[in-house]
């Protein structure tokens, strides 16, 4: 076993579960956006934004996918995380794992 840990183990570790809302925030920060900007950029409303970070608004995976590319962040973790987080809401504790296309 190695002891080189993922980041998200970590993150994990300290802030909880990841979700969708808390990635989308981390990203909003690194890039020095604000809720309005990243909005803009995403064409939505400031309002939804904030009610995705903050956990009242669960996105769909097309919709995850559609924010990672135009803002630049990993499709592959939105995608994850905007799954987990519906099956989270559902009560239905399975780990979600994307497999590659072939």
């Amino acid at each position: 076993m190695t002891t080189r840990k993922r980041a998200t183990d970590v993150l994990e570790k300290s802030v909880g579960p990841l979700s969708f809302g808390s990635f989308l925030r981390a990203a909003r920060t690194t890039l020095e956006l604000t809720q309005e900007e990243m909005a803009k950029r995403l064409a939505v409303t400031k309002s939804v934004i904030c009610d995705i970070e903050k956990g009242r608004q669960l996105v769909s995976p097309t919709l995850a996918r559609r924010i990672a590319k135009k803002a630049c962040l990993s499709e592959r973790l939105a995608l994850k995380l905007a799954l987990q987080d519906q099956l989270r809401k559902a009560k239905i504790f399975y780990e979600v794992t994307l497999g590659d296309v072939a």
